[in-house]
């Protein structure tokens, strides 16, 4: 069983590819008091991502890593990590990240997810953005929501910390039903990582539960 120490402030490292809006919640989020956190750096994969704005905006270390610069997996997710040690950062949190990465042994349990569906349902290669949204309906899922989970070497695959659920309604849209489920992100990533900052955290296999105060 993992050793989840409490961390207060807790520092993270914040990993992204797109528009950042996963980002900029957490951003607000601790600027609000709401999160006791630090984001140290934000790691993005593309040097347009939208996301960097918002880091630079926030006073907050940005670091681009390309996947085609690297000649490998492997050598991508190596630099990925030493962006994060070199930020002295105690949990990584992928925000919209896409592109895969190799967990080293020093970051396992270090690795958290948000993914806008109900794990195990609607996940794994190319269930993303309205991707996700889009097979829900077409599934004809009355419910969907969004899951926290830790990562592991497999696509929306290691534990699951928290999960919250979202009404389906019949006249949905892939977009109205993102903008819904994104409204539960907003909420559900600050919880896991609460969770996780204070101390309370088991898990045992892929279970993970609280510990009473």
């Amino acid at each position: 069983m993992p050793n989840f120490p409490r961390r207060s402030p807790l520092r993270l490292a914040v990993l992204i590819s797109g528009g950042g809006t996963t980002l900029l919640n957490l951003i607000d989020k601790i600027g609000r008091g709401e999160l006791d956190a630090r984001i140290a750096v934000v790691v993005a994969s593309n040097p347009q991502a939208g996301g960097l704005t918002f880091a630079a905006e926030a006073g907050i270390d940005t670091k681009v890593v390309e996947r085609r610069a690297a000649a490998d997996d492997a050598a991508f997710s190596r630099a990925v990590f030493d962006a994060c040690r070199a930020a002295d950062c105690q949990l990584v949190a992928m925000a919209g990240f896409l592109k895969f990465v190799a967990i080293p042994p020093d970051f396992e349990w270090r690795v958290v997810n948000i993914h806008p569906a109900l794990i195990p349902a609607f996940c794994g290669l190319g269930y993303y953005g309205h991707h996700v949204h889009q097979a829900v309906l077409d599934y004809g899922a009355k419910v969907s929501g969004c899951t926290v989970h830790f990562v592991d070497n497999q696509y929306d695959h290691g534990p699951i910390i928290l999960q919250r659920t979202v009404a389906v309604h019949d006249d949905d849209t892939a977009g109205s039903l993102a903008a819904r489920v994104f409204e539960a992100e907003c909420q559900a990533y600050p919880d896991a990582l609460r969770q996780i900052a204070s101390g309370r955290l088991r898990a045992e296999g892929r279970r993970v539960w609280m510990q009473p105060e």
